[in-house]
């Protein structure tokens, strides 16, 4: 990877002065781990929801009053660990696929490791969603679904291992591609997309054009891209890896003022810092990107996000962490460039969330985005209403 002179990472269009406030609610104080989220209108009514992937339960949260439903429990002996929600077939309303099952020390055994059920909805989506169980590999941690062409969409699971692996050694992660074959999601096929990463520990979805969406994988090797061409993902034109010198925990992509895509991540795997890799010009590609650290201060870095939360005309960066650090903070900061384009940070939260994931959205339609998250150990979901000026 090349460094490029830091002027050329600076040429975009000036930032209006930012004042970053959020105003926290707190929605549950009873979850139990709050392992993943998904933001989706479930019950038709145009307003998004929160959706979340908790020990044993999966539920939802009704934008308003925010009463909590349960849709699936108990699904599996061990705890659920992912969710995945979204509007696939037009109908204003999401679909859903989870997973559960998560045993990461088992990497051989698919009985005793992961699974992946799509959750058919009832009419009435406060009532309990029927479980459909598709095929899965060990270690079942992360899936998003993912427009592959026009009126085409896939449900992409990521194990964190390899079969077999052990400390990410050995067999490669088989990355593995859901489309549904009927109208009711009782009937799948699945394949293999890739198989030559290890410890995947999340992906990224980016629209490529009108009517398709690039994938972006982040594991123990770097960042890995594909597309849908030909009717099949295969490595990104512009180049399969891009990174391929820092192992990569959470991952993604948003946009500077000029239009530009930029990456951030988690390096290593549950490791202590968050970079940003910023594009020399136009292309979005390895041999273009400079890699700059914003912070090694985290503890378990774990959740992660890119918005224009400040109406600056680009994206900012917002990251969380789950245990203390060395200082003793737990929380979420957001990241942000000034009119100097020089990185500045904000607490979002200090102290009352140990981030095990988040989501950016606007729930309440005043056109700013808000942060959605969820706490491990403080046992929280709360909303930051977003009171940026």
């Amino acid at each position: 990877m090349i460094f490029l002179p830091l002027i050329l990472a600076a040429s975009v269009f000036m930032q209006k002065e930012a004042t970053p406030s959020f105003a926290a609610e707190t929605l549950d104080d009873q979850i139990e781990i709050g392992y993943g989220l998904g933001i989706g209108d479930v019950d038709g009514d145009g307003k998004p929801d929160i959706l979340l992937a908790d020990k044993k339960e999966f539920v939802w949260y009704r934008n308003g009053d925010w009463k909590r439903f349960v849709m699936v429990e108990n699904l599996t002996d061990n705890d659920n660990v992912c969710i995945a929600a979204r509007d696939i077939d037009g109908d204003g309303k999401v679909e859903v696929a989870v997973g559960a099952q998560w045993n990461p020390g088992e990497t051989s055994d698919p009985s005793k490791s992961g699974s992946v059920h799509y959750l058919i909805r009832p009419e009435d989506p406060t009532q309990k969603w029927e479980p459909v169980q598709l095929h899965h590999e060990p270690t079942v941690h992360r899936m998003r679904w993912i427009q592959a062409d026009e009126g085409k969409f896939h449900l992409v699971m990521l194990p964190l291992h390899g079969r077999g692996n052990s400390g990410g050694e050995g067999d490669g992660v088989k990355v593995i591609g859901y489309e549904m074959q009927d109208k009711t999601g009782r009937d799948w096929k699945h394949w293999v997309i890739d198989q030559s990463m290890h410890i995947t520990h999340n992906l990224e979805i980016v629209p490529s054009d009108k009517s398709s969406e690039s994938l972006y994988i982040g594991g123990k090797e770097g960042v890995k891209t594909f597309h849908f061409a030909g009717g099949k993902w295969s490595p990104h034109p512009d180049g399969a890896w891009l990174v391929d010198d820092y192992g990569f925990g959470e991952i993604r992509v948003g946009k500077n003022a000029a239009g530009q895509h930029f990456l951030t991540g988690v390096e290593p795997f549950h490791g202590p810092t968050l970079s940003v890799y910023l594009p020399g010009d136009g292309r979005f590609s390895q041999d273009n990107l400079e890699r700059k650290v914003l912070t090694s201060e985290m503890k378990q870095g774990h959740g992660l996000a890119t918005a224009d939360l400040l109406e600056q005309g680009e994206d900012q960066i917002v990251i969380g962490w789950r245990e203390a650090n060395d200082a003793g903070n737990i929380g979420i900061k957001l990241f942000y460039r000034d009119e100097n384009q020089s990185w500045k940070e904000h607490w979002v939260d200090r102290d009352d969330m140990a981030c095990e994931d988040l989501k950016v959205a606007d729930l309440n339609g005043d056109g700013k985005p808000d942060i959605i998250a969820s706490g491990r150990s403080t046992h929280n979901l709360k909303i930051y209403w977003n009171k940026s000026l």
